[in-house]
């Protein structure tokens, strides 16, 4: 079967591609993809681990499966550095944001979420946020450098509040750094993004007439199709053409 392994910064500059189509046994999982990549691109280390990985936008490891068709996501740590927590405590926005300030950066972009009063025309009252924490913090880390991967930064922060969360106070604050505000503004929104997709995190809308849980993730499909029409999308697409691309 055939799948195609794509490559971000450092790795991308050592591989001297961003795009390797690989030929793998049925069955295989990312580790054989990874041997493959070692044949197709010379260049890189023969004792290279990734560090993070994905399949198809779904964080993975080695020993995750793979299927005809697959795209495999590999990305460097990142070299400024990102800082990810999930806390019970009030979040404050402007310590996330100084974080990732630098001299090198000449834009700043927080985001901070909101509990608002209704929804759908109910009145909230507050709402309930439960996780397992410290897997919610490890897949919030891994968005952040995913993001800072694609987008070219160098550092990248948020905080995710869990516990009860009243009407106006902030739930989750992410702040990204780059050279310019362009790359910022998108990567702060994709960084969103995949926030709410992917991080194991469900709420709880307490309503005056009742309450409902929402999960955290939607599904592969409906979070591929969102991703491919957001703002950011064409940016991301216009960064990766202008790399050169390496079939094995």
């Amino acid at each position: 079967m055939q799948a195609r392994v794509r490559l971000f910064a450092s790795y991308r500059e050592q591989a001297g591609g961003d795009r390797f189509d690989v030929a793998l046994p049925d069955p295989a999982v990312v580790s054989d993809a990874v041997a493959a990549l070692l044949a197709a691109a010379p260049a890189l280390p023969r004792a290279f681990t990734p560090h993070l990985i994905a399949v198809n936008e779904e964080f993975a490891n080695l020993d995750y499966p793979l299927h005809d068709g697959d795209e495999v996501a590999l990305y460097p740590p990142v070299s400024g550095g990102v800082d990810a927590r999930v806390v019970s405590e009030r979040l404050n926005a402007a310590e996330v944001t100084d974080a990732v300030r630098r001299p090198s950066n000449g834009a700043v972009v927080t985001f901070e979420g909101t509990t608002r009063d209704s929804t759908n025309g109910r009145r909230v009252v507050r709402l309930e946020y439960e996780t397992h924490a410290r897997m919610a913090e490890k897949v919030l880390r891994h968005v952040l450098e995913e993001t800072a991967a694609r987008f070219g930064l160098s550092d990248a922060a948020a905080r995710h509040r869990i516990g009860r969360v009243d009407v106006g106070e902030t739930s989750l604050v992410v702040a990204v750094a780059a050279p310019h505000r362009l790359e910022a503004f998108l990567a702060v929104q994709y960084a969103v993004d995949r926030i709410k997709h992917v991080v194991p995190v469900w709420k709880k809308e307490r309503f005056e007439d009742g309450e409902v849980w929402i999960g955290a993730a939607c599904d592969p499909e409906s979070h591929a199709r969102h991703t491919a029409h957001a703002p950011y999308a064409a940016f991301l697409a216009d960064r990766e053409a202008a790399t050169p691309a390496a079939v094995g």
